[in-house]
């Protein structure tokens, strides 16, 4: 077995998938025996009604625990006041930039170099490349805007923090800052200004009428500009299938053969409950589903339903049996005296690695192999969402979602946007409203304007046994009543993972080679969460590191790893579909679609009901 990367000590209380333990009661004496207070159960359900409410009310508006952001303001602040050797530093530093951008206004005044004073904007903040930048008074505006980002870089790194604020305060600085920033404004942007002169001020009422527009279709439930020429089923998700399974939760698609031979194992495919599936399955040029049945494969997808209040009590586990556990087994049903291979995207892939892992621990031998595509099964090391968890922004977000009985896909989308305000809200803005330009929507753009719900109860479960309380890499997650363990799983791992992912980041990632005790091919690609894994052959400035670990080699830690794998141009697609061959048997000719004579007969054809519910 190979060592963990430390050493974990069990828990007494178990948080898991299953509904919360209740606490013990008890029992308090008034004046004497006879007079006693009945006991009293503190659970999650009996919250009491008016402080639902009003976190439901407030949660509507604002989607953050002001509560949770009290107390990081508070840690930041305590700390801060109770150094005066950093408030002494801070005043020099401060003292020294003014120091530097009077020096800078000087040297521009008089025409002289000024490289010396003059700031520059870290290597990935591509907002001032415009050259406009270069020339007063923009010039001035951008050095002052640079020089307060370092500064509040300084002010909200104070020794003593805890870990969690001391990530969330200078993660809420910079939401401000950026809201801040002079390219915000039209008279400190100078490509706006340009453009106004340029079009005599036309660009605002261009403008305008995309704000009103974007206004009314967000009053009214309609899609956002240009989104309707993507429909789903007519010129995205158009590959060839049919729903073969459908139960409360899934309808489990399988796509037609388009070759004359199919490797024998089947591909099953479990993509994110908080997505919709077809991003696997976007246009014909770009769809990996596609892509998989032209070398030959069988494919068989979930899709999950977008549930609704009905489906509040729907928890991890459910997701679990009524989604993989049920398409596996409708899966080896239809393709018998096979095994699959398995492959999870984003939170899809935790559950995957979650299912294997229960599986080899029941010792059902179900799985050729398991594929993770941008998915953790540790949750130290998180990224930016775990700004987001902590116990009071979980009481709050549990409060907000109680109500209806689901997350709502706004309030979802709304957290992602604050992860890259710059890019998803602020530029948009000023390239919407202030130029007066509209950049013509993709089928990613659809995609992802096409978001979905989450069941009270999963999400509460996941994010608090995931996220909070790390429990699947710790060996605490339970599933049936007994909790799995991801060293159980034996089969080959093929794990992806993209340089720049807020939500799966690599590093997390790359952690699978700790804890699978087998052979693990690790890729590493350009792009983002999205855009990494559709990332088909062809597709340009794309590039890839891939290695595979054997069981008995010594681990490598992720910087060695990337500074020692050579970058090759191109897609990953390939190296994937060469990998799968590799682990799969001789060809053989395609199976019929679904096996009507045991119970699992073509329902309709897809992409299936379950994707078209909004």
């Amino acid at each position: 077995m190979k060592a963990q990367a430390k050493k974990r000590t069990p828990k007494k209380n178990n948080v898991t998938s299953l509904p919360l333990k209740k606490q013990d009661a008890a029992e308090h004496t008034f004046c004497g025996p006879h007079m006693k207070l009945p006991p009293v159960t503190v659970t999650d359900e009996n919250v009491p009604l008016a402080d639902r409410l009003l976190h439901a009310a407030l949660g509507r508006i604002y989607g953050l625990s002001p509560a949770s952001l009290g107390l990081t303001y508070a840690d930041w602040l305590t700390h801060l006041l109770l150094s005066p050797g950093k408030q002494a530093q801070l005043s020099y530093s401060a003292w020294e930039k003014g120091i530097l951008l009077a020096a800078f206004i000087r040297c521009q005044a008089l025409g002289h170099d000024h490289a010396s004073c003059c700031a520059e904007p870290m290597p990935q903040d591509r907002r001032f490349e415009d050259e406009g930048w270069q020339q007063w008074p923009y010039s001035l505006y951008k050095q002052i805007f640079i020089r307060t980002e370092q500064l509040w870089s300084e002010v909200t790194d104070v020794r003593g923090m805890n870990h969690h604020d001391k990530a969330v305060q200078p993660f809420m600085a910079r939401q401000v800052l950026d809201m801040l920033s002079p390219l915000n404004f039209p008279l400190t942007n100078p490509g706006v200004a340009k453009t106004t002169v340029e079009q005599g001020g036309f660009n605002f009422v261009r403008g305008a009428q995309n704000f009103m527009g974007d206004w009314l279709r967000l009053m009214t439930g309609q899609q956002a500009a240009g989104m309707e020429k993507f429909k789903v089923g007519e010129n995205i998700a158009v590959t060839r299938g049919s729903v073969v399974y459908q139960n409360r939760l899934i309808e489990l698609i399988q796509y037609e053969p388009a070759t004359k031979e199919v490797y024998a194992e089947p591909v099953l495919i479990v993509p994110a409950w908080i997505m919709k599936y077809y991003i696997l399955d976007l246009s014909p040029e770009n769809s990996l589903v596609k892509y998989l049945v032209g070398q030959g494969h069988t494919v068989f997808m979930i899709s999950w339903k977008n549930p609704g209040s009905e489906d509040r009590d729907l928890g991890f586990e459910n997701y679990l049996n009524l989604g993989i556990m049920d398409a596996l087994k409708a899966v080896k049903t239809i393709v018998p005296d096979q095994k699959a291979h398995m492959a999870g995207y984003c939170l899809g892939g935790t559950l995957a690695a979650i299912a294997a892992a229960a599986l080899a621990r029941d010792n059902a031998d179900s799985l050729k192999s398991l594929t993770l595509f941008a998915a953790q099964v540790d949750f130290e090391e998180a990224g930016e969402l775990l700004m987001f968890t902590d116990e009071s922004q979980l009481a709050w977000l549990e409060d907000t979602m109680w109500e209806k009985g689901y997350l709502d896909s706004k309030h979802m989308a709304g957290t992602f946007q604050m992860l890259r305000s710059r890019d998803l809200i602020w530029s948009r803005a000023v390239e919407n409203y202030m130029l007066g330009e509209r950049r013509p929507p993709n089928d990613l753009m659809a995609w992802n304007a096409d978001a979905t719900r989450m069941p009270y109860k999963m999400h509460r479960e996941y994010l608090r046994s995931l996220f909070l309380n790390n429990d699947l890499s710790e060996g605490h997650f339970m599933i049936g009543g007994k909790p799995v363990a991801l060293t159980d799983i034996r089969v080959p791992v093929f794990a992806v993972s993209t340089q720049h992912d807020h939500v799966a980041p690599w590093r997390s990632v790359f952690k699978i080679d700790l804890f699978a005790d087998t052979n693990v091919t690790f890729v590493l690609t350009s792009g983002g969460h999205n855009a990494g894994i559709v990332s088909e052959p062809g597709h340009p400035h794309r590039t890839y590191q891939i290695t595979t670990r054997k069981e008995t080699d010594k681990y490598t830690s992720p910087d060695d790893w990337v500074a020692l794998t050579p970058s090759r141009d191109g897609s990953w697609w390939p190296e994937w579909q060469k990998w799968l061959v590799e682990h799969s048997g001789d060809k053989t000719s395609p199976p019929k679609m679904g096996a009507p004579e045991k119970n699992y007969s073509v329902l309709r054809e897809a992409p299936g009901e379950y994707v078209m519910v909004k």
